[in-house]
């Protein structure tokens, strides 16, 4: 069972890749491009975006490796505390007022992720 929980994790992962880093990049990038932001701050908000996208692939990769390597499943600790953490931050700051991340996939995404390699474990 946790070979299918670590797998199921790591498909959201490399799913969640192309969406936000393919497609939510596309977005971003262009409605980032439209503001009166410096260069500066444009470039620091892509590349946040871009570090976001690989740690998600990085997340997958990692979770493949130790559903297929059971006995370095140890290796899933960080990817549990990063994506429950992340989804944690999500729901705080709904919490706060900020009701539009509701309509965004991330806190459910994150949570997901980090819920299932959990139980994998």
């Amino acid at each position: 069972m946790s070979y299918y929980l670590f797998m199921a994790a790591a498909a959201i992962c490399f799913l969640s890749v192309g969406v936000h880093g393919i497609w939510g990049r596309r977005i971003y990038l262009g409605l980032i491009a439209e503001t009166n932001l410096p260069a500066r701050e444009k470039s620091i908000s892509a590349v946040s975006w871009d570090v976001f996208s690989i740690m998600l692939l990085v997340s997958g990769l990692s979770l493949v490796y130790v559903a297929l390597n059971p006995q370095d499943s140890a290796m899933a600790y960080p990817i549990i505390a990063i994506h429950l953490m992340g989804a944690g931050v999500f729901f705080t700051l709904m919490a706060r007022g900020h009701k539009e991340l509701a309509a965004l996939p991330g806190a459910y995404l994150m949570g997901s992720i980090g819920l299932l390699t959990l139980w994998a474990i």
